[in-house]
């Protein structure tokens, strides 16, 4: 038995960050939103937690800023490898570390504030031609009809199969793993130490506590194990309590072929992604949400399909750029540029929050390729 429910002009499968970011973005431009979820919030998934200055600007847009008291500033980056470190600040504003339960728990009140329907711990079973599917009582379907219909339900997306969006021109995986530690974090920055086969972040989300968070190709590799590879860090912590178990999860860089047809759109990981280690990920995510509501106030979802793909070129170079440095050679011999010219890295972390001109990115990239000649 399927009944009809109220109708909605946005229905957001998916109430993570993402489908958050759309359901305020549509908002306010007068939509009315539904939002429907499977499970409960506060929801949680393992990531670096950090909130890159591009990233905090976008969100703030969105009509939503973070309480001072359940975040921590860092100044900018550092890396780490085989002795050697380079830092630099940003170019302008500052980062935050936040708890992801923190962040989806403040973009629910705002949503909630803002007039969003919520429908948690409900399944969506596929679309419709007048909406979605779904169903939350056994035995009991539902259908909730709605003029756009945004799939926001991560890199597994089901939407995304069902619209028929599931043709990959790129997909890569690696494995990341997140845990927390009662610790007062040691410096103002968000530290990426480089080993043999895999990185680690470390950043700083509270007064006392930092998340720790391995990212690597190897799917059977697990904290405890990599860290080993990182005695400095190790010392850090030690006698630090855990403050959460590790917790799992993929981390993908996808490109698709299209992300939209007839009335729906995917958006953050459902859409593609980037390699986390980047950071981008939920700056991608709130970007990608301005836009497609913009799109969708001129009912034009071609335009978001071409915007999408302009505002994932800058995240995927970088990471195609970072990743480069898992061969230890390079990387040993790009640790002595950043070492010797501090503006090189400087002007690399600039690019990296979108704050460097094309030109300013072209000279940095051939200043360091001298770099590499010469170190």
């Amino acid at each position: 038995m399927v009944s009809a429910s109220s109708d909605c002009d946005v229905l957001v499968i998916g109430g993570g960050p993402a489908g958050l970011a759309e359901a305020l973005a549509a908002r306010r431009r007068g939509f009315t939103v539904t939002v429907a979820d499977s499970f409960v919030p506060p929801i949680d998934k393992p990531c670096g937690e950090g909130l890159m200055p591009d990233g905090i600007a976008a969100l703030e847009r969105l009509g939503v800023t973070l309480r001072a008291s359940e975040t921590r500033r860092f100044c900018g980056i550092r890396f780490v490898s085989s002795g050697m470190s380079a830092e630099a600040v940003f170019p302008r504003g500052f980062a935050l570390g936040v708890r992801r339960t923190h962040l989806h728990r403040v973009m629910v009140e705002h949503a909630e504030s803002a007039g969003v329907r919520f429908l948690w711990h409900t399944v969506v079973t596929g679309l419709h031609p007048e909406g979605a599917l779904m169903r939350r009582d056994p035995g009991r379907g539902e259908l909730v009809r709605a003029r756009w219909v945004v799939g926001a339900d991560g890199s597994s997306s089901l939407v995304r199969r069902w619209a028929g969006l599931d043709t990959q021109r790129r997909c890569d995986e690696r494995y990341g793993f997140r845990r927390h530690y009662r610790i007062s974090p040691w410096n103002d920055f968000m530290e990426l130490h480089w080993g043999p086969c895999c990185q680690l972040y470390v950043t700083p989300v509270g007064p006392d506590l930092v998340c720790v968070a391995l990212i690597s190709r190897d799917p059977a590799l697990r904290l405890d194990e990599a860290l080993l590879a990182f005695p400095d860090v190790v010392e850090r912590l030690r006698g630090a309590e855990p403050g959460s178990v590790e917790r799992g999860a993929m981390s993908v860089t996808r490109k698709l072929a299209r992300v939209c047809t007839g009335r729906v759109a995917l958006l953050g990981d459902a859409s593609g992604g980037v390699d986390a280690i980047t950071g981008e990920g939920l700056c991608l995510a709130f970007h990608q949400a301005d836009l497609l509501a913009d799109c969708m106030l001129r009912e034009n979802l071609e335009s978001y399909q071409a915007g999408h793909r302009a505002l994932a070129r800058r995240p995927i170079l970088m990471a195609d750029l970072m990743l480069l440095l898992e061969h230890p050679a390079l990387r040993r011999r790009v640790m002595q540029a950043f070492h010797s010219r501090p503006h090189l890295f400087t002007g690399m972390l600039a690019a990296h929050v979108g704050a460097a001109t094309p030109f300013d990115f072209a000279s940095n990239g051939l200043t360091l390729g001298w770099g590499l000649l010469t170190a």
